[in-house]
């Protein structure tokens, strides 16, 4: 019995990570095609997911946003370790350092100016965060990359201005000590 409820439990937990990946794709291929204002039922009708899949998992469109730049940010950000680690001598990383905090500054100020961000967030916080996220150990790749959504979810609840308190995505599992 109980091998029944882990295999059906399992299969559920895929199901999700389905679905969740599903709206996800949605949401950035429709982003590029229609623009930011795509409504929320043309992102379920073209992930192929009903309204309360999409809902459950990203309750506001600005969550759906945030977790579809989130994944974009993880991306490039692999994009570039991997460049950086294949030819280092390619690239300044203090000037790149700099030249980052400069462009994440000014969309920060407008961000804590409307309210939305922590008045206390200063852009070495990002950077901070990416250097957190970078040291994450999982056992496998999988893993890793759901260790890190689940600690970026985390980072971007602290840096809102009002507590939010959106589900986060599932936790990676245990990790060896």
């Amino acid at each position: 019995m109980r091998a029944a409820a882990r295999s059906s439990s399992s299969s559920a937990t895929r199901c999700r990570s389905r679905n969740r990946a599903r709206i996800l794709d949605a949401a950035r291929a429709l982003s590029v095609s229609q623009g930011p204002d795509v409504p929320m039922r043309e992102i379920t009708r073209h992930a192929g997911v009903g309204p309360a899949t999409l809902y459950r998992r990203f309750p506001t469109k600005r969550d759906l946003v945030a977790e579809t730049l989130a994944d974009r940010m993880r991306a490039c950000c692999d994009i570039a370790e991997a460049f950086v680690a294949g030819f280092p001598e390619a690239l300044g990383l203090a000037a790149g350092r700099e030249e980052t905090l400069r462009t994440i500054a000014e969309p920060a100020r407008r961000a804590k100016d409307s309210g939305g961000l922590h008045p206390d967030f200063v852009p070495e916080d990002l950077i901070l965060m990416l250097m957190a996220n970078k040291g994450i150990q999982a056992p496998t790749p999988a893993a890793r990359v759901a260790a890190s959504r689940r600690f970026t979810a985390h980072v971007v609840q602290a840096f809102r201005a009002s507590p939010d308190r959106t589900p986060l995505p599932p936790a990676a599992g245990p990790f060896p000590a």
